[in-house]
């Protein structure tokens, strides 16, 4: 089963996409807080990490860094989703490793589309 992790700090947001995920077939995990997530990441190498860029302990930007410097995670597909619209904050979460960035509010349909899309993606690869 493919396996997707959220690291977000909004429970509601996680409950939203953690059910929109699994009725898709997905295995949905959810982690709170940056640090956590990371270590989530490296223990169960998801297909796929969702997270968002204001976070405790760790920022979105940080943990997709430590994510594209681990052997096992680099190609894993990463899409940030966050309330920070601005250029600048868009140009610095792709350099910092991203594959997809999504502004908050967000259409769950097409957060759903986005992953299948780089799921295929990296399967392909």
């Amino acid at each position: 089963m493919t396996k997707v992790l959220v690291v977000d700090d909004d429970n509601d947001i996680c409950e939203l996409i953690a059910f929109k995920l699994a009725a898709m077939g997905y295995e949905v995990l959810v982690e709170h807080d940056g640090a956590t997530g990371l270590e989530t990441a490296r223990n169960s190498i998801p297909d796929l990490v969702i997270l968002d860029w204001m976070m405790p302990n760790m920022t979105g930007p940080q943990v997709c860094s430590q994510l594209r410097s681990h052997p096992d995670l680099a190609q894993v597909p990463i899409i940030l989703l966050t309330a920070k619209a601005q250029e600048n904050d868009v140009k610095k979460g792709f350099a910092s490793g991203s594959d997809d960035y999504i502004v908050k509010p967000f259409s769950p349909r097409e957060l759903a589309t986005r992953v299948e899309t780089l799921l295929a993606r990296s399967q392909t690869l």
